[in-house]
């Protein structure tokens, strides 16, 4: 499972021209689910999302956390992460979890996550979405769940 972390001053997800997620201060998490995933690397993802220190103390070094600052989090599910680019030019999306499987996962990474009290917004699992943010710092981190 791989997901993408931007810190945000504000984000927001549309579908069809309707706002379906939105949150102020938090992160924006695009996450991929591949074939591979099970429960324990959403798990592990949303543990390691909720505690890690990437926003600013009072001498604006990242050293709080998404709990700390109660901030929330906008979830969007994004299967090109698991995109292979090895071959040609076009990616191969072979490694991404089928539709079922994908939609399972993101769903139970979402009641992870906020089982460590983060506020949770989400996109809609398979929709054609825009993603509006606001990146603050810019902070971006990747995390992947098989490189624990």
């Amino acid at each position: 499972m791989i997901a993408v972390l931007q810190r945000v001053s504000q984000a927001g997800v549309e579908v069809g021209g309707e706002t379906v997620g939105a949150i102020g201060a938090g992160l924006l998490i695009l996450l991929g689910v591949s074939t591979e995933d099970s429960e324990q690397d959403a798990d592990y993802l949303a543990t390691k999302i909720a505690g890690l220190r990437i926003f600013p103390d009072s001498k604006g070094n990242m050293n709080i956390s998404l709990q700390d600052v109660r901030g929330s989090a906008l979830v969007v599910s994004q299967f090109t992460l698991c995109a292979n680019c090895q071959k040609g030019k076009r990616p191969s999306f072979n490694r991404a979890a089928p539709a079922e499987m994908g939609k399972r996962l993101y769903r139970y990474f979402i009641e992870r996550l906020r089982a460590q009290e983060v506020p949770v917004e989400t996109g809609i699992f398979g929709a054609m979405m825009e993603v509006q943010l606001i990146n603050q710092g810019p902070v971006t981190i990747v995390l992947d769940s098989k490189e624990k």
